[in-house]
């Protein structure tokens, strides 16, 4: 499988000459005739993929956000809404039979996206699946949703998460955050293949319309010694820590600090935004566990996104080890621009991601007007994301 390239687009005058997703927040619901209409369709095709090309390459598929957007598109949903996301996911989960497709899907939107961990034990009992291969898919579905809410800080919160898996473990996650201040949505792509490490970039995608000026992403390759000295700060006596977090606000001059030895009011430090609160007893819970990886820290029940950053901003600022503030949004969908910017389209790649889809389409047990106004949809996303081809 080629790997695709990234790239980000962001200024207006660039809009006509380079292909752009946008995910706008929206509200309300897809009507009852077009659900409906959507389950038969992505039963169908999601069939013809897995009988010609088998579950992996489906779950592959599902974690490029390109293929994903193309999909939803297919089935009939809004192309740039970030309802795609929820309702694609949401139809898939009724369409998917463990009998047909071999594939089970936890998770949702809002409360649901917190069932997917029970979702997950009674799913696999009808899989048979090993307690081995089932404490990994727990450990995934756990870990997929920490990186994105605490070791990547851009900006969104998640609200929708689901993870897809067959009966060898093999899985794929779709997580989508909100954020409130620009109405904008952000998705975030898994792939178990693509997993080494959770904390070491692992993932295949994250779409999104803007990228910020300065995010936190521990994933980075930037950050992997930011990483190291993070776990040794957690793993050294807490009065050390603390003893570092009073040096780091004493070189300011807007300390502000709230007395008691469980909280701690933490500073705004070199422009970079600090945490509140940081809560001793947690790092004495750390201490105790004595971590011997990032990762392994970063599992930690209760280790968050005020955690993350706090010894993140100490590393960095007291012992010299840089983290990366850059977004980590990558545009791996976008196969390239018509005038090679930010790089020439990977023709093969594109064709491949097209091939997909058409041939689930013709070979899907639907009606012909269903296919034929599939086709169209598709053909209609295909200009839209590369005009001129």
């Amino acid at each position: 499988m080629q790997k695709k390239s990234c790239g980000f687009f962001s200024r207006a005058s660039e809009l006509q000459r380079a292909p752009f997703i946008n995910l706008p927040l929206h509200t309300g619901r897809a009507p009852a005739y077009l659900v409906r209409r959507m389950i038969r369709m992505s039963h169908a095709m999601s069939k013809v993929i897995i009988d010609e090309y088998g579950q992996v390459e489906f779950l592959r598929r599902l974690s490029d956000p390109l293929w994903f957007q193309a999909f939803g598109c297919v089935l009939g949903f809004d192309w740039h809404s970030s309802g795609v996301t929820t309702v694609v996911s949401g139809v898939l989960k009724q369409a998917l039979k463990l009998d047909v497709h071999g594939i089970s899907i936890a998770g949702g939107k809002g409360k649901k996206s917190t069932s997917a961990k029970t979702d997950i034990l009674l799913l696999a009992e009808n899989f048979g699946l090993s307690s081995a291969k089932i404490d990994s898919l727990l450990y995934a579905n756990r870990m997929a949703a920490k990186v994105d809410t605490a070791a990547v800080q851009d900006g969104y919160s998640l609200y929708h998460h689901v993870i897809l898996f067959d009966k060898c473990g093999n899985w794929a996650v779709v997580q989508q955050g909100m954020n409130a201040e620009n109405g904008m949505a952000r998705r975030y792509h898994w792939f178990s293949d693509n997993v080494q490490n959770f904390v070491r970039e692992p993932h295949t995608g994250i779409i999104s319309e803007k990228k910020n000026p300065c995010a936190l992403d521990m994933t980075a390759a930037q950050s992997q010694e930011n990483q190291k000295v993070c776990v040794d700060l957690a793993k050294s006596d807490t009065n050390n820590l603390k003893s570092s977090v009073y040096r780091l606000a004493a070189r300011d001059t807007l300390d502000r600090w709230l007395g008691g030895d469980m909280v701690v009011d933490v500073v705004n430090t070199s422009g970079y935004e600090m945490p509140r609160r940081l809560d001793w007893a947690l790092f004495k819970r750390i201490y105790d566990v004595q971590p011997g990886s990032y990762e392994e820290l970063l599992s930690i029940p209760g280790v968050g996104g005020a955690t993350v950053r706090a010894l993140s901003l100490i590393a960095e600022l007291i012992y010299g080890a840089k983290a990366s503030w850059s977004d980590p949004v990558k545009y791996s969908f976008a196969h390239g621009g018509k005038d090679g910017v930010p790089y020439p389209i990977a023709r093969k790649v594109y064709d491949e991601s097209i091939r997909y889809l058409y041939g689930a389409i013709e070979g899907a047990e639907i009606e012909r007007e269903e296919r034929t106004d599939a086709l169209k949809k598709l053909a209609s996303f295909t200009t839209r994301m590369f005009p001129g081809q």
